[in-house]
């Protein structure tokens, strides 16, 4: 059967198994109608994509969707309309995404670069084989509300800590960190919790994010019921791994549902996230709604409910010091952003006002 006019609820039940539903067909519905096929990035790197269709996998040029801003390019996640006539083949556009994972880069240029798109579950792997960093898991979750998903916290490598009263005491400073995100303890080893994740993530997507060291590739062969992805050793002097996974790739699971593995991120550096701040510190933010002023700045303005949360010991001081830090962090990111949207307009006002001028100077023969 040719894929061009493979009716459009056969490609629902075709495509299914990786994300698709009635909602992504109705918006592919102008791409079908040019004779673009549908499908699932799977892989990006250099200049092209692999994308899994219901005809099985592609290899794709995105030279037709690379534009100037960074957020914009075809990520892991995606669904493409892709152009499968010729060769090459190229994506020639992608759907609207309905989530995507952004931090910021580590350049100076106050960018911030996609992750994944159109995640369900952001899976937060932490190593117990380290001591916990609980400021780390901040701001992951800072950017995983951010970013429209529903965060998780893994705590891996499980079976390292035999004790159950530390462990305990591990889960509940985590669960501190992480109000409303559910903490789950899991040992790839023993198989010690595997059942519940892969129940959580056989429903939609799913991304896998920490450090390396993490476990992630271990975690994903577990899920997955097969040695998928490349295991490297942990160094045992700071339970750190070298980066197993270079590129993200998104891997159909077995049990239903989709993940999407990740490279070790060294930097996890926020990008316009104020909102998922304020979700990360819910505590606080419920707090500042009690305070006597509005624009309380909980440094040292009477009335104020946070700074007496902190001193009745409801509100602990680390988590009062981060959540300063990453608003501060943020409000950086966020001004030097706007710096370069407006430096980008002016530029872009610079041209066009060259382009009016040449084409004016043209239509009077080359008389300015």
């Amino acid at each position: 059967m040719s894929f061009n006019v493979f009716p459009q609820a056969s490609l629902v039940h075709t495509l299914a198994p990786l994300g698709w539903d009635d909602a992504w067909a109705a918006e592919f519905t102008p791409y079908a109608e040019q004779g673009l096929v549908p499908g699932r990035v799977v892989r990006v790197d250099r200049g092209q994509c692999d994308v899994l269709t219901a005809d099985g996998l592609v290899r794709a040029d995105t030279a037709f969707v690379t534009p100037h801003d960074p957020l914009r390019v075809i990520c892991t996640g995606d669904w493409a309309a892709v152009e499968t006539a010729g060769n090459p083949r190229y994506v020639k556009a992608y759907l609207p995404r309905r989530t995507a994972f952004v931090r910021s880069t580590s350049s100076q240029r106050s960018e911030g670069q996609i992750l994944a798109a159109n995640v369900d579950h952001a899976i937060i792997a932490v190593s117990l084989a380290v001591e916990l960093d609980l400021g780390r898991i901040e701001r992951f979750l800072a950017l995983a509300w951010e970013s429209g998903a529903q965060p998780l916290v893994v705590l891996t490598k499980a079976d390292l800590v035999p004790d159950p009263v530390t462990l305990g005491h591990l889960v509940q400073d985590v669960e501190t960190t992480a109000p409303g995100v559910q903490v789950l303890t899991v040992s790839s080893r023993t198989g010690e919790g595997t059942d519940v994740l892969g129940a959580i993530v056989g429903t939609g997507t799913s991304v896998l994010l920490g450090v390396s060291g993490a476990g992630k590739s271990t975690l994903a062969n577990a899920l997955l019921g097969e040695d998928v992805m490349e295991v490297q050793a942990t160094r045992d002097i700071d339970g750190k791994g070298r980066h197993t996974t270079t590129t993200r790739n998104l891997l159909v699971l077995p049990g239903g549902g989709v993940l999407i593995d990740t490279p070790g991120l060294r930097g996890v550096g926020l990008f316009d996230a104020e909102a998922g701040v304020g979700q990360v510190f819910s505590e606080i933010e419920d707090y500042a709604a009690e305070c006597r002023f509005q624009d309380c700045a909980h440094e040292a303005e009477p009335g104020c409910a946070v700074l007496a949360a902190l001193e009745s010991g409801a509100l602990p001081e680390r988590r009062l010091e981060s959540y300063r830090k990453l608003l501060r962090e943020n409000q950086r990111i966020v001004a030097k952003t706007d710096a370069r949207l407006r430096s980008e307009i002016r530029r872009d006002w610079r041209l066009k006002s060259a382009e009016g001028r040449a084409n004016y100077s043209a239509k009077r023969g080359g008389r300015v």
